[in-house]
């Protein structure tokens, strides 16, 4: 299994699937649901709000829509749009997004910064959580990318390979 670590955009992402981190509700206004949005096509906003309420540690997956990928799994770290959350949140979101991804078979996953935009959670410390969390998940996986637009938080990842 390879951990990548990539500083590029999500949306730009081939794989099997990409992490939305989501909010319960499904819908995608801003931050990276948003970028999802406009780069997949309402579809992949319209498939999640079927699927809500989902619960911060579920997830749900939809269609890639337009994206370069197969799915978008999307695993809330918040029940409302731009709530500041807490780490636990940042956790239990990797987790659930990395077991639906396993249960569905995909191969590979690319998953941003949980929680370190609006949700405000400290990178350095989202950074050792998801990091934990995916050398947990290492053998159901060939390939985990880890992506964001902020070298902060790649270079705490960097610390954890």
């Amino acid at each position: 299994m390879v951990i990548l670590i990539q500083n590029k955009d999500l949306t730009q992402v081939r794989c099997d699937g990409i992490v939305n981190p989501a909010n319960s509700s499904g819908y995608m206004g801003g931050g990276v649901a948003g970028a999802i949005k406009r780069a997949g096509g309402s579809i992949i906003e319209k498939q999640a709000v079927m699927q809500a309420p989902i619960p911060v540690g579920g997830a749900v997956i939809t269609t890639g829509g337009n994206l370069p990928c197969n799915f978008v799994i999307h695993a809330p770290t918040m029940e409302r749009p731009a709530m500041h959350i807490g780490l636990e949140n940042v956790k239990v979101a990797t987790i659930a997004a990395l077991k639906i991804a396993s249960n569905k078979k995909l191969k590979s996953i690319a998953i941003p910064g949980m929680g370190t935009g609006v949700g405000g959670v400290d990178k350095k410390a989202a950074a050792k959580a998801m990091m934990s969390i995916v050398k947990e998940f290492e053998d159901k996986f060939e390939k985990i990318i880890l992506v964001d637009r902020n070298q902060i938080f790649i270079d705490a990842l960097k610390q954890f390979l």
